[in-house]
């Protein structure tokens, strides 16, 4: 069984009036425990096929499949695939609520999903990521965009996900910092036995965290890359 398995994905929005087709075909599969990559530049479609793997576009048409369980066009995801699928957007800042403190972003899908001891818990997602437990009392205005992004991660993986997707997660970042966030995903993919699709228009970023990838270009993919292929740039 494919821990991601898409076929025939098609996209379109509305521009200036007219329809505008964002990806067209976009057909690949990826297996459990793989690290897969979609590259290609600014405005090619790559990040448009994560928001409908992740339910956040619901219009759409093809097949989208996670861990055999197909999705629905216009249908929220719901039930535990909702828990299995997280997604860590590229801008750390615009995904955390800047009056909310850290502990309550972190601890509200825990309340809702029952979690008992959410204290405990939070200490130990953000040991999990490398940030001390005092984080939590501060606001995202006072973390750095390094820390952001690991609070952003650690929210991901509290509901223990089976498939993570990541747009571009290091791209708001200063080069110094991108490495510790690379091969801090890279870690806890281990740790935690996760399937993650990465994002990128960065092949150098695609190279060093990915297994295999999808070289898209205009809303669809022009080539299947293995990790022969990557370790040639």
């Amino acid at each position: 069984m494919t821990a991601l398995s898409i076929e025939g994905l098609e996209i379109s929005f509305q521009r200036r009036g007219r329809p505008f087709a964002a990806v067209g075909g976009v057909s690949f599969a990826v297996e459990p425990g793989e690290t897969f990559g979609l590259v290609g530049p600014s405005g090619c479609g790559k990040s448009t096929v994560l928001r409908a793997v992740a339910g956040l576009n619901r219009q759409w048409r093809g097949a989208i499949a996670v861990f055999g369980q197909a999705l629905q066009p216009g249908q929220a995801i719901a039930g535990r695939l909702r828990r299995d699928i997280q997604m860590v957007f590229q801008d750390p800042y615009a995904s955390l609520h800047p009056r909310h403190r850290i502990g309550r972003v972190l601890g509200e899908p825990l309340e809702i999903i029952g979690q008992s001891d959410i204290a405990g818990r939070i200490r130990a997602i953000l040991a999990d990521v490398g940030l001390a437990a005092d984080i939590a009392e501060r606001y995202p205005h006072e973390l750095s965009g390094g820390q952001r992004q690991r609070v952003a991660i650690a929210r991901a993986l509290l509901l223990e996900p089976r498939l993570l997707l990541l747009d571009e997660p290091t791209s708001a970042l200063d080069i110094s910092v991108q490495a510790g966030i690379l091969n801090l995903l890279n870690d806890l993919k281990q740790r935690h036995g996760m399937t993650l699709v990465l994002v990128s228009h960065d092949p150098d970023v695609i190279g060093h965290m990915c297994d295999r990838a999808a070289r898209m270009a205009a809303g669809r993919i022009e080539a299947l890359l293995d990790r022969q292929d990557l370790a040639r740039g």
